[in-house]
């Protein structure tokens, strides 16, 4: 198991994505753990703005799953699913509330699938994954910890 570590504020947290983006190269599924208002969705959103999604970028908490669309270097639209598993009781929810399918088409490659409270439900990632650890430090700086799970060569 492979494992980066990123420390970051705001005003360097664009370093930190591109860094990010490169560590995740090939990883569709990639789990964004940390407490309550660690980051999560804010280092997601300037994921999203590095990649160029013009849709705007939220929190899916109430929706469960949001998705944005962005032009990939092969001038082909790419999709992303933002998923929140914050308030699913388990696996079976999550399968319930369709979470399979927006990870069975990252699995494929037709997507890229971002999952906030990736701990609600486990079970549900199939390998191989990101799991990216935000930890806060002070009010002002993160630590994200990745770790590529099962990488396949």
């Amino acid at each position: 198991m492979e494992e980066i570590v990123l420390t970051y504020s705001l005003d360097t947290i664009d370093d930190a994505v591109q860094q990010f983006w490169s560590a995740a190269a090939g990883i569709r599924l990639i789990a964004f753990s940390g407490d309550m208002g660690a980051g999560k969705t804010t280092f997601i959103h300037k994921l999203c703005d590095h990649l160029g999604v013009d849709d705007a970028v939220s929190s899916p908490t109430f929706a469960l799953v949001n998705e944005y669309h962005f032009t990939g270097n092969d001038g082909n639209d790419n999709i992303i699913y933002h998923c929140d598993w914050y308030r699913l009781g388990g696996a079976d929810e999550a399968i319930n509330a369709g979470m399979e399918d927006c990870m069975l088409q990252a699995k494929s490659g037709g997507a890229w699938c971002f999952i906030e409270w990736p701990e609600k439900a486990t079970a549900l990632l199939e390998k191989p994954y990101l799991w990216a650890s935000i930890e806060t430090i002070s009010i002002t700086e993160r630590k994200m910890t990745l770790q590529i799970i099962n990488r396949q060569a």
